[in-house]
């Protein structure tokens, strides 16, 4: 979420994951952050405060996306996860850093009935740190708000105690298409890469989405040309051959990865499996006009994410980085409301 919020104008002063190569990526995105790579069960709101150099300043949001495989609807689902009890290390750290505001995203199944127990804890001790729940909790579906990606996530907005009440955010009437996403990158070919998998070169006339995500086209904060995540999945001539033949909107009847449709949305892109779970890579959609899976870079472009941001060079933690992320134009449509209603006089 740290993009979206960043774009509507707040400024990031921390990060905490767990994962080295997540907040390795994170600290290369987001320079003039602190980025801290430990478990937030170790840490309490003082130490945060420490290591980011926040002193007393007041905090104006906090933000968190607490592990979701327990429940999740697409992938394994356990209610009883340990993992699930991360929510409430976030509503730990919410009340210990006393932020004007707090947006908690997880997957749409947190909602469902069997989680009720720990939604429940989540919220008394918010409610025990002076905290109040905008209600109902409801789950934005990304392509209602300028993503090319069915993609459904709960999100939680909080407020304390004399602060006004955010809004979720409306959705806009018209949706971005696949082919508006990702059409100008078909001119990229494996010969023209630099450097592994970047691209300097001219791409196709872009549509608006396109336009935007390019940016200054200086792709990179550092002023580099170099456009990243363009590397290929080679695929043996069987599956080529086999991938011609699945229509688009249609499903590989081996691999099962579904042909996108340039006029309609992408499926959700998954993060795939960890190294607790055999490190498999998620399933990844069929590019519309060329019998391969789509690169990096596409799916970034489907979630929104604008060229200059770089991922890990390799494409099994690029495709989980981008799985495992709230898309950017989704974060920031919920970082305007809350921008708002910080604006607003109390």
């Amino acid at each position: 979420m740290s993009l979206g919020f960043e774009r509507a104008g707040f400024r990031l002063a921390a990060a905490v994951d767990l994962s080295k190569i997540s907040t390795d990526v994170h600290e290369k995105n987001f320079p003039n952050a602190t980025t801290i790579c430990e478990h937030v069960k170790d840490l309490t709101g003082a130490t945060i405060r420490r290591k980011a150099g926040l002193g007393r300043e007041k905090i104006a949001v906090v933000l968190g996306g607490p592990p979701c495989q327990g429940f999740s609807i697409g992938g394994k689902r356990n209610a009883r996860d340990p993992r699930n009890l991360m929510v409430l290390e976030f509503a730990r750290l919410v009340v210990e850093l006393s932020p004007r505001y707090f947006v908690m995203e997880n997957v749409a199944g947190l909602l469902r009935p069997q989680h009720a127990p720990i939604l429940a804890r989540f919220k008394c001790r918010l409610r025990k740190g002076g905290y109040s729940i905008v209600g109902p909790i409801l789950s934005l579906n990304a392509a209602d708000f300028g993503v090319p990606q069915r993609r459904k996530r709960a999100f939680i907005l909080g407020y304390r105690g004399g602060e006004i009440a955010p809004t979720y955010p409306e959705p806009i009437k018209k949706r971005v298409t696949v082919g508006a996403a990702i059409d100008d990158l078909k001119c990229v070919e494996p010969a023209d890469l630099v450097d592994g998998d970047g691209y300097a070169g001219r791409l196709e006339t872009p549509s608006a989405y396109a336009r935007q995500l390019r940016g200054s086209r200086g792709a990179a904060k550092n002023g580099s040309r170099v456009i990243t995540g363009f590397a290929r999945t080679e695929h043996s001539l069987k599956t080529t051959e086999r991938f011609k033949r699945v229509e688009p909107g249609a499903v590989d009847p081996v691999s099962r990865f579904i042909r996108l449709k340039r006029s309609g949305l992408a499926p959700t892109l998954r993060a795939g499996t960890g190294f607790e779970n055999g490190r498999f890579m998620a399933p990844r959609p069929i590019h519309p006009d060329y019998p391969r899976c789509i690169c990096l870079r596409e799916a970034a472009r489907l979630h929104s994410f604008p060229d200059w941001f770089v991922f890990h060079e390799t494409k099994w933690h690029g495709f989980m980085q981008i799985g495992n992320s709230v898309p950017p134009a989704l974060a920031h449509a919920v970082a305007n409301e809350v921008m708002k209603a910080l604006a607003s006089p109390t």
